[in-house]
């Protein structure tokens, strides 16, 4: 049977269909929608898998971690940037070991699309010395998903699973296989998952030795194999290295090249040495074409000459790759079909039309005209678009609960006023810890929690802490009449000023939680509303039938 998948619906779909126990998840782009397929196919219902989205990354790696203790299947998802938060408990992983099969999926986004960097997950499965896949299709990602946990439990190590917004989000055709039963083990009951030092160093030792496993498994898959290109015998070979997505790229320009190419499609790791050795001998140029950093191409530089790709200028260095920039880099002409036009200018996202941040920033600009030293502190979500025009409220926005640490900072060094903007959903995720920070050292500082009922910036998830933050403030230490809620609507904008006027000169932590729930959310409860009233025929219908 075919289905036309997401690459994210074939990683999800393949994971349920190999025996899956639960899915752990922090919403991020472009790794959202794998968790938001299992939570809307059947097989998670009828089966009982647990779904439920986790307050941050490295929650979500360690509930996962405890799965796959217990003996089931358990999938990790998170964009690249949630692989820092979740680093602490996926690098120890590899040291623990695992029972059950445990893949983490880190779904990288080259161009930053919707990001605040460019990393690259493959980096992070090296760190750790752990097997790290990249599929280059759909398909591919449907049947290496099944193969990660097999793999998993073969080796007893997680394994780290690489995707990129291009495959991620666009759709093919792939053919599906019946699904599995659920797998289930008895529980570990070895102590090599008690990290003492002793037992870690240990555990640490095993890792080491079964890094020629891993290496072997590299070798052995289909997924990393040498294909030849021969079209003319006067030209001379050029050895091309191409993992994961890229690898479509370099077929495409093969149809237009007129040389001998030797491929070596690479989608799993660590690099198959032999392998690597087989297709450059006797070859005066290797390109790698890498979508992300240069990370195959620093490790081919240390072992061979003439190594071409990002480093070297022959392939852009930064964002992803194009059939074109490949093409390029294979000496064949391009033609730019589809040139910006030059008579619309870009337009900048901005907040939704009536969306309660609007009301938050025109508020805060108004009172912090009357501190020019004053700075405001963002966050991520899609209230960081106040410091874009026409609000250019906000002073900065690093990562995940950032605002609250730098506007304690900012405060330590004197700065005032420091106010943090943070919405419901990064606040539970990284801003309490801060905010317990700011309490312990009654730094005067003013949070914004900015509650809009979900997690908006990527789609509406629910949000970990709703109906509960005035309680969550109050319990990490904030005086509880300095915890205010103001409804953000432009009538009540003076309220709203007052209110934070008020506030700022408190020489203390203070919380003003706006709290209005999200337009984009509205608009479909209002529908799902609708679409659940009954029709006039209904009624006539109902009314027959009691008669």
């Amino acid at each position: 049977m075919k289905r036309l998948l997401l690459g994210d619906e074939a990683l999800a779909l393949g994971a349920l269909n190999a025996g899956l126990g639960g899915v752990y998840a922090y919403p991020g782009t472009p790794s959202t929608e794998i968790t938001e397929y299992i939570q809307g196919n059947s097989l998670s219902k009828e089966r009982g898998i647990h779904t439920a989205w986790c307050t941050n990354e490295k929650t979500a790696m360690e509930a996962a971690l405890g799965m796959s203790y217990a003996g089931r299947r358990a999938l990790v998802c998170m964009k690249h940037v949630g692989m820092n938060v979740a680093a602490d408990a996926f690098v120890n992983s590899a040291i623990t070991g695992v029972n059950g099969g445990l893949v983490v999926v880190a779904a990288d986004d080259p161009s930053m699309h919707s990001s605040q960097n460019e990393q690259d997950s493959r980096f992070y499965g090296k760190f750790a010395m752990l097997p790290v896949m990249e599929p280059s299709s759909q398909q591919e990602t449907y049947d290496m998903i099944s193969e990660a946990f097999e793999l998993s439990e073969e080796l007893h190590l997680p394994v780290l699973f690489r995707m990129v917004t291009r495959l991620a989000h666009s759709r093919a055709s792939v053919e599906i296989s019946n699904p599995l039963s659920m797998k289930q083990y008895d529980a570990a009951s070895e102590k090599g998952w008690v990290l003492l030092p002793a037992i870690a160093r240990r555990q640490y030792n095993a890792l080491i030795e079964k890094q020629s496993a891993l290496q072997k498994a590299s070798l052995e898959t289909y997924h990393n194999r040498i294909e030849t290109i021969e079209k003319d015998p006067r030209q001379p070979e050029i050895a091309v290295v191409a993992s994961g997505i890229a690898y479509n790229y370099v077929l495409e320009a093969v149809a237009k090249y007129k040389g001998n190419l030797r491929i070596l499609k690479i989608s799993q790791y660590p690099l198959p040495e032999e392998k690597i050795k087989r297709l450059t001998k006797g070859v005066q140029r290797i390109i790698v074409a890498e979508d992300g950093q240069p990370f195959i191409e620093e490790q081919l530089c240390k072992s061979y000459k003439n190594v071409e790709g990002r480093l070297t200028g022959l392939l852009p260095r930064t964002g992803e790759l194009t059939p074109d920039t490949v093409a390029s880099a294979l000496g064949i002409e391009t033609k730019s079909y589809f040139q910006p036009s030059g008579i619309l200018e870009a337009r900048p996202p901005q907040l939704c039309p009536g969306c309660g941040h609007r009301d938050v920033y025109a508020a805060l600009n108004k009172v912090m005209e009357d501190y020019p030293k004053g700075r405001i502190f963002g966050d991520i979500g899609c209230y960081t678009l106040g410091a874009l025009p026409p609000f250019k409220a906000l002073a900065s926005c690093v990562d995940m609960g950032a605002s609250i640490g730098m506007a304690k900072g900012a405060s330590d060094a004197g700065l005032f006023p420091a106010v943090a903007v943070i919405g419901d959903s990064t606040f539970t995720h990284s801003g309490m810890t801060c905010l317990l920070d700011a309490v312990n050292a009654k730094s005067p500082i003013t949070v914004v929690l900015s509650d809009n009922l979900t997690t908006a910036m990527t789609g509406g998830q629910d949000s970990a802490g709703t109906s509960r933050f005035e309680a969550i403030c109050i319990a990490l230490g904030v005086e509880p009449e300095h915890v205010k809620v103001v409804v953000p609507t432009p009538g009540n904008i003076p309220s709203i000023t007052e209110t934070l006027r008020e506030e700022i000169q408190y020489k203390g932590v203070s919380v003003i939680i706006p709290r209005r729930e999200c337009m984009q959310t509205l608009k479909r409860h209002q529908k799902q509303t609708q679409s659940q009233k009954p029709t006039d025929n209904q009624i006539s219908s109902d009314n027959q039938t009691s008669k």
